[in-house]
């Protein structure tokens, strides 16, 4: 989002407008999921906004340039989430396998399942911005963590954060999922 009247915002936006299709499509490349895509564009913005500091810098940025950086922010977030070892994922099947997992029986299994694939409907309903952030916490990952393989300051992954789980609350309370239903 440019701001009114800086020439380097408006050139940084333009050039990441130029570029979004590509940057998308190595993304998709990798098999990245939509979080992942919007984290590899973040990415490649804040390099590009450091690599260039003036707007005549920006706007004579070659192709290839762009190429290699958006191939090097998602090969990072690969190498991240294999370091972590606990891969993020949009798949409902596989996060209600990791909650159903364990000596349950097979109702409490579907039920867990089932209540796993209504959390993940949820968080696709939330705010884009914040969506990544709460993922990653539900995920295991701690604020501070967040902040770091996201590159955002710690105050910008706390905003998201307790933001997004605020969205995430009110979504599933006007489903009518709130902990005390949800204790017996």
């Amino acid at each position: 989002m440019a701001i009114p009247g800086d020439p380097l915002s408006s050139a940084l936006d333009a050039v990441v407008q130029r570029f979004a299709t590509m940057v998308r499509s190595v993304g998709l490349r990798h098999r990245l999921s939509e979080p992942d895509l919007d984290a590899v564009m973040q990415e490649v913005r804040i390099r590009l906004w450091r690599a260039c500091p003036t707007s005549e810098q920006l706007e004579a940025i070659g192709t290839s340039y762009v190429y290699r950086t958006a191939m090097s922010a998602a090969l990072d977030i690969l190498r991240r989430r294999r370091a972590y070892a606990a891969p993020l994922t949009d798949s409902v099947d596989e996060c209600a396998h990791t909650l159903a997992a364990g000596d349950r029986d097979p109702q409490q299994r579907l039920e867990d399942e089932e209540l796993a694939a209504r959390v993940l409907a949820a968080v696709d309903r939330i705010v884009a911005s914040r969506r990544p952030v709460v993922r990653m916490y539900l995920a295991g990952y701690d604020r501070m963590e967040i902040a770091a393989l996201l590159g955002w300051s710690e105050a910008k992954t706390r905003n998201l954060l307790y933001r997004g789980l605020a969205d995430l609350r009110a979504q599933l309370s006007s489903e009518g999922l709130t902990p005390e239903k949800n204790d017996d």
